[in-house]
């Protein structure tokens, strides 16, 4: 059974007996001596998708959860519901547009590097890798001889996802995005 100083972003604990994935972990010291170290943690219900924010010392235990992690490519979009595919079998997991919300922006057709989080049988969320790459549909014109660490200038990419880029990338450029901040990392 984890404490709450052993937890990391993405692992998946059960709150009240429900499936819940950590979605941020702040650590907060104490001022005052012989005060505990406070965790404050963001978790989102994997069944109903509602966020719950809880403050626990580092000792305190969370109850672990049976759930299998498998590597998925997204396949289409079925009305409200997006279906992955399971890479070893080719078994679907729809999973609903409310659920994703944060992680559409990112996906793209045969991406590679997710993983699913099956609880009982059920894909519940989706793991994207640390970064992903995508082609600049929209920007303003590059600017020869700009420097990487200079200004830089809204750029929207294939998905709709708009980030800052530098000012020397133009149009139809492929960039590498931070998929956890949203941010440009480097050309791809």
């Amino acid at each position: 059974m984890p404490r709450a100083s052993e937890l990391n972003k993405g692992d998946v604990v059960a709150v009240d007996g429900t499936p819940h994935v950590v979605r941020q972990l702040e650590t907060r010291s104490p001022s005052a001596r012989g005060a505990a170290t406070l965790y404050k943690i963001r978790f989102t219900n994997l069944v109903s998708g509602q966020k719950r924010d809880e403050s626990l010392k580092g000792d305190a235990v969370l109850d672990e959860i049976d759930f299998e992690k498998v590597a998925v490519q997204f396949s289409y979009i079925d009305g409200e519901h997006y279906v992955f595919m399971n890479a070893a079998d080719y078994s679907q997991y729809p999973i609903s547009l409310s659920s994703l919300e944060e992680q559409i922006p990112y996906l793209t057709d045969d991406m590679e590097g997710m993983t699913a989080l099956i609880v009982e049988g059920n894909a519940v969320a989706i793991e994207l890798p640390q970064s992903v790459v995508m082609e600049v549909t929209e920007t303003g014109p590059g600017i020869k001889g700009a420097s990487a660490s200079a200004r830089t200038k809204p750029a929207t990419l294939a998905s709709g996802l708009v980030v800052q880029v530098p000012e020397y990338l133009e149009r139809g450029e492929m960039v590498r995005v931070n998929t956890t901040n949203g941010k440009f990392m480097a050309r791809a």
